[in-house]
């Protein structure tokens, strides 16, 4: 008689593994581009961070103007939209190299926690949009003591 062994951990490992790829080929940038990049130069790199009290979201946007940015918050996302504009037309016959991109670009993001639209503060300095979401406070966290019993 043949000794089988059966390792539901592996099996289940490699279940995990199949889902996933087939989540990635479904909702992969091919298929849907607007999960991906966004038209034009695509989305702003982020920081989220939880600072206590409230969320701060930090977004690179070099060469971006303030005036070309729009901040949107509907319950707990997040919405930053913009337009990073050519300073100068330059002929392409002139060019050695153009690697700098323009255009467009929309980036949203689901907040962890719910927040208080109507007190989010956003400041912009070089190049560096950050957005302070202040936590509604249900969502702030409690410091619980425990006692001693004697």
């Amino acid at each position: 008689m043949a000794l089988v062994r059966w390792f539901p951990g592996r099996e289940i490992d490699r279940f995990r593994r199949e889902i996933d790829r087939m989540f990635e080929e479904f909702f992969g940038e091919d298929r849907f581009p607007a999960l991906g990049v966004q038209e034009g130069i695509g989305f702003p790199l982020l920081d989220v961070y939880d600072a206590g009290d409230k969320i701060v979201v930090k977004a690179e946007l070099p060469g971006v103007s303030k005036d070309d940015i729009e901040i949107t918050v509907r319950e707990n996302e997040l919405v930053i939209k913009g337009e990073k504009k050519k300073e100068e037309e330059v002929k392409e016959d002139n060019y050695y190299y153009s690697e700098r991109s323009f255009g467009k670009f929309v980036r949203s993001i689901r907040l962890p926690v719910q927040i208080k639209p109507d007190e989010v503060k956003a400041k912009f300095k070089n190049g560096v949009l950050e957005i302070e979401l202040p936590k509604i406070e249900e969502a702030r966290p409690k410091e619980i003591k425990v006692e001693v019993e004697e």
